[in-house]
């Protein structure tokens, strides 16, 4: 045990005013300022299982829809036609996420206006296409179908790069997910799912967007300013992390420019 005799620098305790022994050695972190990080470390909830098990993948697959969580289905625009309104019925479609450029508006459209609620939203399937910023706006939706009990079909032309990619953000930022592992999750219920490079890239860059947003989100105002104080840096851990998912999307788009 020692006795504090100047201010702790690292939380906003004034030790040194009360004189309190607070049973650290030198060089060690501030238990007021472990405890402050242990009641704002962000917390996930656990990815759920789907519910049908998972199928061997056969290629006329890719023309239907899959549930990649319970409630939340990727599928291509052919799962939502007119022809398809049976089936999406009986699997409880309440609402639609359609994905679309301008130019396509004339044949992937909200068929069922009147029957699910839908967000239909501007995008290219091109490398330079922003898609981060679309990816708030679909949370939104898909938690607002879920909390309601509904389920919900997100859709481009062919559900294989900008529905997946938006599918892939949802469960990146919900349940704190590395891109590789959002994408492997998705993989194994739509095979066929392939970003194009610049999805790779953004959707990479996204989980410190993400993760940012909700931390500065979770602090008190003292906290936030004490934050920008600090010197800037990040952990070698978290570098390396970064690298690693760098790594393995630059594998995605060599396998996708060979094959």
């Amino acid at each position: 045990m020692w006795s504090l005799k100047t201010n702790c620098i690292d939380c906003p305790a004034n030790h040194a005013a009360r004189n309190i022994d607070i049973g650290r050695e030198p060089g060690r972190r501030c238990p007021n300022r472990q405890r402050m990080d242990e009641d704002n470390k962000l917390q996930f909830p656990s990815l759920p299982a789907t519910k049908e098990e998972l199928l061997d993948w056969a290629y006329p697959m890719r023309r239907d829809m899959q549930e990649i969580l319970p409630g939340l289905f990727l599928g291509p625009y052919s799962a939502a036609m007119k022809s398809k309104l049976p089936i999406l019925e009986r699997q409880g479609i309440t609402h639609v996420v359609c994905v679309r450029q301008d130019i396509e508006a004339n044949f992937i459209k909200p068929n069922f206006p009147h029957t699910f609620r839908y967000l239909v939203l501007d995008i290219a399937d091109n490398p330079v296409e922003n898609i981060i910023r679309f990816f708030p706006s679909t949370k939104e939706f898909i938690d607002g179908c879920l909390a309601t009990g509904g389920k919900v079909l997100v859709h481009g032309n062919a559900g294989i790069s900008r529905s997946a990619a938006l599918v892939i953000a949802y469960l990146m930022e919900t349940f704190g997910m590395k891109y590789r592992d959002a994408f492997s999750h998705v993989q194994e219920r739509r095979f066929c799912i392939n970003p194009n490079v610049g999805f790779v890239h953004q959707l990479q860059e996204y989980e410190a967007i993400y993760l940012a947003k909700l931390t500065i989100k979770m602090m008190s105002p003292m906290q936030l300013g004490r934050s920008f104080s600090l010197q800037a840096g990040m952990p070698g851990s978290r570098k390396r992390s970064l690298e690693e998912d760098e790594d393995f999307g630059a594998m995605q788009v060599t396998a996708a420019q060979n094959g």
